[in-house]
């Protein structure tokens, strides 16, 4: 018998809000400047509603801040909320690094 887990809420934490490549995207496209939503439904793709939605999701874990001007929506990257994420993928990037360097040293030995 197989001991099913359920899966935790998109909004619970950083880690299950990115799970979803929509939310990967927003991010990506938000880390250059502030943006208002028009600009990442049309740079994304996107309806408006789901990245309104996706943005929401964001919101609530703390992964963008939101500024309002007028009746538009400004979404920027948090980098406080990013931060348990870039720490937890610099290990790996440590490794990744190791592993490059092992490979440099056997193709330099043969």
């Amino acid at each position: 018998m197989i001991d099913l887990v359920p899966r935790a809420s998109t909004t619970s934490d950083a880690f299950n809000a990115v799970a979803e490549p929509r939310r990967r995207d927003i991010l990506g496209y938000l880390s250059a400047r502030e943006r208002p939503v028009g600009d990442i439904v049309e740079a994304l793709g996107l309806a408006q509603p789901s990245v309104s939605k996706h943005l929401r999701v964001l919101l609530d874990v703390g992964l963008v801040n939101v500024r309002r001007d007028g009746r538009q929506m400004f979404y920027r990257t948090n980098a406080e909320g990013l931060r348990p994420l870039h720490e937890w993928t610099s290990r790996f990037e440590r490794y990744w690094q190791q592993q490059l360097i092992r490979i440099k040293e056997r193709a330099e030995r043969d």
